[in-house]
């Protein structure tokens, strides 16, 4: 380490300067790296192999894996997903297939955000972790079984990490407030019992947002005449960001639940409140976008098609321009799709054709609509009648024999009034 690394190092946030570098010294995540678990046996006998570590930010998953590559003789290159594409991953595996050759020794590929990476990315290094030439740790907000490509995931052992308790994250402060190497004990500092509960508080389980807080407060309070710097509960809650609304999983059910039937009933601003309520609870705006997708089938349908589309280009616009503009998306979603017509004639279809199918056992597909180029079976005596010679409709049997339809029915609402009378005009007015 040079001049420049060490000036770099010493003017990094403080959350930064004091991740742990060892196990010894790393906070919470007791189920994954305490006692003689198995992450903390296979770190110590250099053979944790490529892995994934995801959850909430702030709860140590960026410090695990460099924890990890410390603890090796290995090479290590870290990347970002956001930043980071195939020529760049292809170069760092020709160079650890190289050292490899050579020196025999191995190379980590740290990736932040590895939810980020598309599947040619993902693809692109595919092959250098199944032969080894590189240990891939991944490390994301996402669950990596639902964000990334599953071959990337099933080459990987995943490890979820949970939020700091309120503990975890004093233990942290403490630590920061006294540690004159690389935290704040070279200031002349007083941090009293209520500020260090309010910064835990106000954290919600990400130890950098509560550092942050700290050092924020540090820098920023003027020192009394004897340079005691004093941090207090006033100044502490002036540091800090709100809090996010603290719920249990069950209530945080409960709020989807009532967003959903609140989007259902066309009460627009019960859906805002109960939308917006989630957000504060922490919930990903990409699962209320997901939940308008399905309402806009289920509850909607062909009453308003267009709302289906709007919604999804909603969704697009987030993913593009992130929040908090994204807010704004969201909040329009949800407007359209809580006042827009109703019908349940989409989901009923649904139930009623799958019915039909567990009924009705084997399929007979009536002989005029088979493919005659392929099928196997004679060929049918009755033509089948081109719909545009017709003038676009023309009456003909299209379910198999003994199979009674009546899946569909359009209601009154909206668009399917229209669709309604469509339908029943081309079965009056043909033969």
């Amino acid at each position: 380490m040079d001049l420049f690394d060490l000036n770099i190092n010493k003017n990094a946030p403080l959350a930064d300067r004091m991740r742990p570098a060892n196990l010894s010294d790393f906070i919470g995540q007791d189920h994954i790296v305490k006692n003689e678990s198995v992450v903390k046996r296979a770190i110590k006998a250099d053979r944790l192999g490529s892995c994934i570590f995801y959850g909430p930010p702030g709860v140590g998953k960026t410090t695990l894996a460099m924890v990890v590559v410390a603890s090796t003789k290995a090479e290590h290159v870290r990347l970002n997903a956001v930043s980071s594409g195939v020529a760049e991953a292809k170069k760092i595996i020709d160079d650890a297939r190289q050292r490899l050759k050579m020196y025999g020794k191995r190379t980590y590929l740290l990736l932040d955000e590895c939810h980020r990476w598309n599947k040619a990315q993902s693809d692109s290094v595919l092959a250098a972790i199944e032969d080894g030439t590189i240990i891939f740790i991944g490390t994301t907000t996402e669950n990596p079984n639902l964000s990334m490509t599953r071959a990337i995931v099933s080459r990987c052992r995943i490890f979820e990490l949970k939020s700091l308790s309120n503990e975890d994250i004093k233990i942290g402060l403490r630590r920061a407030s006294v540690d004159k190497e690389k935290g704040l004990g070279n200031y002349k500092l007083e941090l009293s019992d209520e500020a260090v509960d309010f910064f835990a508080f106000a954290a919600s389980g990400d130890l950098r947002n509560a550092l942050n807080g700290l050092e924020l407060a540090v820098l920023s309070t003027a020192p009394t005449k004897d340079g005691m710097i004093i941090i207090d509960l006033d100044v502490a809650i002036s540091c800090m960001q709100k809090k996010s609304f603290s719920v249990s999983e069950s209530t945080f059910f409960d709020m989807l639940s009532a967003f959903c039937k609140s989007l259902r009933g066309s009460d627009v601003d019960a859906a805002l409140y109960w939308g917006f309520a989630l957000l504060e609870a922490g919930c990903d705006p990409l699962i209320l976008f997901r939940r308008m997708i399905a309402h806009a089938s289920e509850d909607i349908g062909m009453a308003d098609s267009g709302v289906l589309k709007f919604v999804v280009c909603c969704m697009d616009a987030y993913k593009n321009i992130g929040m908090p503009e994204g807010e704004l998306t969201l909040a329009h979603a949800i407007i359209y799709v809580a006042s827009a017509k109703k019908s349940c004639a989409v989901i009923e279809a649904r139930v009623r054709v799958k019915n039909a199918l567990s009924r009705n056992g084997e399929i007979f597909v009536p002989l005029h609509l088979r493919n005659n180029n392929h099928s196997t079976f004679e060929k049918s005596k009755i033509p089948y009648l081109y719909p545009h010679d017709f003038g676009g409709y023309i009456k003909q049997q299209y379910l198999p024999e003994g199979v009674v339809g009546n899946f569909y029915n359009p209601s009154e609402n909206g668009d399917e009034k229209i669709i309604k009378e469509f339908l029943e005009d081309i079965k009056k007015n043909t033969k």
